[in-house]
């Protein structure tokens, strides 16, 4: 097994990697499988009206949620001047031809040093890779990375930056305050490379009109 994600001090703060502990153990949040409610593998819709600048028009595709919390990845949030090309040469990662282009995103606004690989599930890195609602993986070993740039690795494939987290029952009162709408996503969507077209493609994937959702945010 390959190690984690190492530090790059070169990068911008915000947009750096290091060691990072085993994925069953982001942050405070208990991966189990209680609670009344388990939106594992579906997606947050964040409402025009939220109050919260960092998730303003976000997508977050919920990797684990249970009585003691929930934690996701936005998915359509890209990182500014950030490159995958440019993230592997700073890791001295071999690149193959062909290469690939993976989009790094803004997973969230928590530990936003420790990089998370969301992938297709046919890629698969040990106790390393956390399933997803038996959907999609989670993979955050310096491996996946090498395969990537490649132009191996998973058929789908996303690399995020810091992570989206909750206390437990934190999600559940946003989702009750109409914070959030929830729903499933198509894979295509979660890994299409058009980040700016995902929001509004979750909600019409809902059959919801998202300028007639703007419209009545704004009057509330």
């Amino acid at each position: 097994m390959k190690s984690h994600f190492p530090a790059i001090s070169s990068l911008p703060k915000q947009s750096g990697l290091e060691t990072t502990d085993a994925i069953a153990h982001v942050g405070d949040v208990a991966f189990g499988t209680g609670g009344a409610m388990d939106l594992g593998g579906h997606i947050l819709i964040a409402m025009p009206g939220m109050g919260d600048p960092r998730f303003e028009h976000a997508v977050v595709l919920v990797c684990a949620h249970s009585s003691d919390g929930a934690m996701g990845l936005i998915i359509n949030k890209p990182v500014p001047d950030l490159s995958f090309e440019n993230l592997i040469d700073q890791l001295s990662i071999p690149k193959g031809e062909p290469g690939r282009e993976i989009r790094v995103h803004q997973g969230g606004p928590v530990e936003r040093s420790r990089g998370f690989v969301l992938h297709s599930r046919d890629w698969q890195a040990g106790k390393a890779t956390m399933q997803i609602a038996e959907l999609y993986g989670m993979t955050a070993t310096l491996d996946i990375l090498e395969a990537l740039a490649k132009g191996a690795g998973p058929a789908s494939a996303l690399l995020a930056l810091g992570y989206s987290g909750w206390g437990p029952g934190q999600l559940e009162a946003e989702i009750g305050r109409n914070d959030w709408l929830t729903s499933t996503a198509s894979a295509e969507l979660i890994f299409s490379p058009d980040d700016g077209g995902k929001w509004t493609g979750a909600l019409r994937g809902m059959g919801i009109d998202p300028v007639a959702l703007s419209s009545v945010a704004g009057r509330a």
